[in-house]
């Protein structure tokens, strides 16, 4: 049997009007110290967010999207220059902005590439 390590994730969610609390999941950011691994990986359903938000400029979300996944990988940004750890941490951060994630959850994993996968499939695509 493999090796089980943990893993935090936390689902990066798409929140047009932040008085409303209503938002579409986007993407999930996954760590896991063990193996030093962080990525992210979003998927933008904008018929979905077009529907919840006409006026929202979905272009915008995209590119911030696209950098949420730049500072995972370490290659934008000035969070880029932090450990993998730390940058989990900030990208992980509440925040009251269009762009926010849930609560970090835990889990154990022999494989955290496969595990986002997994995550954004279940939490992330539609059906």
């Amino acid at each position: 049997m493999a090796e089980l390590d943990v893993f935090e994730y936390a689902v990066v969610r798409v929140v047009p009007r932040v008085d409303r609390g209503e938002f579409v999941n986007a993407g999930v950011v996954l760590w896991c110290r063990s193996r030093e691994h962080l990525a992210a990986r979003t998927v933008l359903d904008t018929d979905r967010l077009r529907a919840l938000a006409p006026g929202l400029d979905v272009a915008a979300v995209a590119r911030h999207l696209r950098a949420l996944e730049a500072v995972c990988a370490g290659e934008s940004g000035a969070a880029s220059a932090e450990g993998r750890g730390a940058r989990f941490r900030w990208l992980v951060a509440p925040r009251s902005t269009v762009l926010q994630t849930s609560p970090v959850h835990c889990g154990l994993t022999a494989d955290p590439v496969a595990e986002l996968d997994r995550l954004v499939d279940a939490l992330v695509a539609g059906p």
